[in-house]
């Protein structure tokens, strides 16, 4: 079969292998899985195939695509998937970080609660939503409070899994910060349990990361206390 002029072959997969790796939230890497070209087409041009891909879903589906409240539907998720709920897979969208020297000579911990997480099981395609919880230690430099907030919706806005978000946010924190003293806590809900499978509607998902001096008892006890206020 060939896409595009490339050749492409399609190797044998245990369907129920697979089903069932989705059904457990088994994530393969920390690394979101992107192809080498996932740039080399431009946002327009995404849109407009996804538009067409997915009004033949609605059509398969059985629906009437002349109908006035479902005509705009195919255009609407296109442009829905690529300009907002899936926007972090681009990084070009990535937040830009500016460090500023900490003049105040704070030491203790910073502390961002309840920053809100709205992302997309990769599994399914249907919501995550909950709340994250980080902090760090300055090593000398600091950021905008709303830098916190913005990396977190960056990674957000991606298929994900929580492990792998809660750890991408941790790295880029990190990386940003130049101090390895981070932590992060996620607690969010999955749709994909809630609406589908099992449909338990009452439970959520907690994920930690702590790196540095939030490994040390006290001081991840202390960030657990401001978090649970």
């Amino acid at each position: 079969m060939k896409q595009n002029g490339t050749s492409l072959n399609t190797p044998s997969v245990d369907v129920q292998a697979i089903e069932e790796l989705g059904n457990d939230h088994i994530m393969t890497s920390y690394e979101t899985p992107l192809r080498v070209d996932a740039f080399d087409m431009d946002d327009d041009l995404k849109v407009e195939l996804i538009e067409k891909h997915f009004r033949h879903i609605m059509e398969i589906m059985g629906l009437d695509m002349t109908d006035d409240s479902l005509k705009g539907t195919p255009k609407r998720v296109a442009k829905m998937y690529i300009k907002e709920i899936f926007s972090g897979l681009n990084p070009e969208n990535k937040p830009g970080v500016t460090l500023f020297e900490n003049k105040y000579n704070y030491d203790q911990m910073l502390v961002e609660k309840d920053i809100t997480v709205f992302s997309n099981c990769e599994h399914h395609f249907v919501p995550i939503y909950g709340k994250a919880h980080v902090a760090y230690i300055s090593s000398g430099k600091v950021i905008g409070l709303s830098k916190l907030n913005r990396i977190v919706q960056y990674y957000s806005k991606r298929p994900q899994v929580q492990e792998r978000l809660t750890v991408q946010i941790a790295n880029e924190l990190k990386e940003a910060l130049q101090t390895e003293d981070v932590a992060v806590v996620i607690d969010a809900k999955h749709m994909c349990v809630h609406s589908r499978g099992i449909q338990d509607t009452g439970s959520s998902t907690i994920t930690t990361f702590y790196g540095g001096k939030f490994r040390e008892e006290d001081t991840k006890s202390e960030f657990l206390r401001h978090i649970s206020n």
